[in-house]
């Protein structure tokens, strides 16, 4: 099988449940875990292992304390070419925040760098 040849840089937006990945975990363990979904999405969803989170999405996830993550957080994730030459892989992945009022009716969306 031959893989699919995909676009090198690319940034787009994404909705991730929260809760539902944090389901069933005990109160100490819940914003941690959502860090490393979010994590787990990016690579998934971008097909890279190094993911490097933004401040202001950890600062937005880590806001209501350990044992309360937010419902669903708007992340914009750009594929970008790594600037150190003898790292392991070529690209990696950025996750940002998008600030949204409301999460009704919102899909992933490709985002123009332009």
């Amino acid at each position: 099988m031959v893989k699919a040849n995909k676009p090198d840089l690319v940034t787009r937006d994404y909705t991730i449940h929260l809760s539902k990945r944090v389901h069933k975990m005990q109160f100490k363990r819940k914003t941690p875990r959502a860090i490393k979904e979010v994590r787990k999405f990016a690579q998934h969803a971008m097909g890279t292992k190094d993911v490097r989170i933004d401040a202001a999405l950890n600062k937005f996830i880590w806001a209501t304390g350990i044992k309360n993550p937010p419902t669903r957080v708007r992340v914009r994730l750009s594929r970008k070419r790594n600037e150190d030459e003898d790292a392991e892989e070529k690209l990696y992945t950025y996750a940002q925040l998008v600030e949204v009022s409301s999460f009704k009716g919102l899909q992933t969306e490709n985002v123009d760098n332009a």
